[in-house]
């Protein structure tokens, strides 16, 4: 794949030591606003620019991650876009620590440590009066050749962001739009990390948000903030830990919680106990499939029972790309290959998938943006009955079948027929059921 162009010829003069007037020497405090880098001026030092230009191509290609990578000759930058990593032009040697110093100031990293992992955020200002500002949040890492920077792009949450955005289907938004309004209950959303579930469970929240609720969250971090919503950012060297957060908040008089990630059995133990007392609890867990989120929380330590009790509604996901509208083009698929990958016979015969070509439009990799596929399993008296006996997860997953859940490879599928996606991405992002 070709490397993403960046006109670094621009960069081949003044040293390091230019970086010194315009950024200051350190500290690792971190700020509650993050520091603005500002639009590239002519006179500014050559990482200075390197960086806001840098940050800016980011953007416009609608990166979700930078990772700059020291290595044992020179440096490379690689954008993940839509998933997937590409590297940019090479940058200029001589400018590698420069631009590392340079984001850790801004980031209010310290400067002088190298040893160990810091964190830190930053803010790019917008370069045009109908943008808004966008923030990252920086990590540095020591590895044998220097420190490895990744900055996470936080994008803010579109206000009118709405359940079929996410790529729920009308069913799966009935049966997602009746676990949210009920009273109390557990609703689950599972999936691999980078999948979306934070922005399902901040659409959940959103869709939830009033002046008649009291909405609280804990999360590590609050990646978005939400006006409405009482965001506590967990603290573990303080002692701040998600049971002790989600305790706290219970004597907050909440009525509806989200716990960014269910990690162990006692946090586990505190949301459960919360959804049975009259709260609605949202959360996410890592597995591969809605009905390995049972299995796993009673795994972790949950009485069976118990979680039969308060669960609701489970959700598992995953993010597929979409084909490029301008530059897609019908490619070639067997019948029998349309079979194997899980089409019934009907619609092998009528369908003919679309393919990634690439254009100006695409930047030449053939996709553009991604959506979500889905699978939404209600919790029916069967199902809690399984949980109860203590069944496995692959009897839930057949009893969801029988009841007309689809799963992952279906909603993938599904993307293909209607020409969002390909067939090549359909298989990659899920696993025949």
């Amino acid at each position: 794949m070709p490397m993403l162009s960046t006109p670094y010829r621009a960069y081949r003069a003044r040293p390091f030591a230019a970086v010194a007037a315009d950024g200051g020497t350190g500290g690792g405090s971190t700020a509650r606003t993050p520091p603005l880098v500002s639009a590239p001026q002519a006179d500014d030092a050559p990482a200075v620019r390197l960086l806001s230009e840098t940050l800016r191509e980011a953007a416009r290609r609608n990166a979700s991650d930078l990772h700059i990578e020291p290595m044992e000759q020179g440096w490379r930058v690689r954008l993940r876009i839509d998933g997937v990593l590409h590297e940019m032009a090479r940058p200029p040697v001589h400018l590698r620590d420069a631009f590392v110093t340079r984001i850790k100031v801004l980031a209010r990293m310290d400067i002088a440590e190298r040893r160990v992992p810091q964190d830190g955020r930053l803010r790019l200002a917008p370069s045009g009066a109908s943008q808004a500002a966008e923030d990252y949040r920086v990590n540095s890492l020591p590895t044998l050749h220097g420190e490895k920077l990744v900055l996470r792009r936080l994008e803010a949450l579109p206000a009118d962001l709405s359940l079929a955005e996410l790529g729920l289907d009308e069913a799966q938004q009935r049966a997602v739009a009746e676990a949210i309004s009920a009273p109390h209950g557990l609703v689950l959303v599972t999936g691999p990390t980078g999948s979306g579930k934070t922005l399902s469970l901040y659409c959940f929240l959103q869709r939830l948000n009033g002046t008649a609720r009291n909405l609280c969250s804990v999360e590590d971090p609050a990646e978005i903030q939400l006006a409405g919503i009482n965001q506590v950012n967990v603290r573990e060297k303080a002692g701040l830990t998600f049971a002790v957060a989600l305790r706290a908040l219970l004597r907050q008089d909440p009525d509806v919680i989200m716990i960014g990630e269910i990690r162990d059995e006692e946090t586990a133990s505190v949301a459960v106990r919360a959804a049975q007392t009259g709260h609605l609890v949202l959360s996410t867990v890592h597995t591969n499939d809605a009905s390995a989120a049972c299995a796993r929380l009673v795994d972790i330590g949950v009485e069976p029972y118990n979680l039969a009790g308060s669960l609701r509604l489970v959700t598992a996901q995953r993010l597929v790309r979409r084909l490029c509208p301008q530059c897609r083009v019908r490619g070639e698929a067997s019948q029998s290959a349309l079979i194997a990958a899980g089409l019934n016979v009907r619609d092998s015969d009528t369908t003919q998938p679309y393919v990634a070509r690439g254009c100006e439009a695409c930047h030449g990799i053939g996709y553009r943006g991604r959506v979500g596929i889905h699978e939404v399993l209600p919790i029916s008296e069967t199902i809690r009955e399984l949980i109860v006996a203590g069944r496995g997860a692959h009897e839930i997953a057949r009893e969801a079948r029988r009841g007309g859940v689809a799963t992952l490879r279906d909603a993938a599928l599904a993307r293909v027929r209607d020409g969002t996606t390909s067939l090549a991405e359909a298989l990659a992002a899920t696993q025949a059921p």
